[in-house]
């Protein structure tokens, strides 16, 4: 039996990510960092095309996308110099764990699986999921490149050293040598 109540609360608790400001860029100077919710969105995109060049379970993809960041509801975001710190894996499992423990068993068990499958590399999906989540970092840290902040490189080059997938590899060699801003180029009408 679905308790409505319960899942209601998540799902207000779910918006709360929209409030968290990702952390890891503030290290070199963004003051204005994007909310997680819009690191997940991204990385959601990112993950539906690996799973289709790796030709993997797109559905268990996207799932695991989005929800391999709603701990943060309650933990916020940790830039990886305080992860020396803390074991912040397992405080967002613990955490995943309370958020949904009073929801349908079937999801939760569901939910915990592709949880753990990401955080710990066990499956093909859960790499997948964790390249898509290293690419959208990537991406940023290319846009802040294009803007100046010369260390965002450190994030690419730590990233090319930790990507396992054929596709996210090729993706980042990408990333690198385009422009973030061409992308409109051509597409906007001048009126007079």
């Amino acid at each position: 039996m679905t308790d409505y109540h319960s899942l209601t609360k998540f799902l207000f608790e779910v918006g709360q990510l929209n409030r968290v400001k990702r952390s890891g860029f503030t290290l070199i100077g963004v003051n204005d960092t994007q909310s997680v919710a819009e690191h997940q969105a991204r990385a959601a995109i990112i993950a539906y095309f690996l799973a289709k060049l790796e030709k993997a379970n797109v559905e268990k993809c996207l799932i695991t996308s989005l929800f391999h960041d709603v701990p943060e509801t309650r933990l916020n975001d940790l830039h990886k110099v305080g992860h020396r710190y803390i074991d912040f894996k397992k405080a967002e499992e613990e955490a995943l764990k309370e958020q949904i423990e009073n929801l349908p068993e079937n999801t939760k068990s569901e939910l915990l699986d592709y949880f753990i499958s990401y955080r710990k590399d066990k499956t093909k999906e859960g790499i997948i999921v964790r390249d898509a989540d290293l690419l959208e970092n990537a991406l940023e840290a290319k846009e802040y490149l294009d803007k100046g902040l010369k260390h965002a490189q450190n994030w690419i080059d730590n990233i090319k050293k930790a990507l396992v997938t054929n596709s996210a590899k090729k993706i980042l060699i990408e990333i690198e040598n385009s422009d973030p801003y061409e992308w409109w180029q051509g597409l906007k009408k001048a009126d007079r």
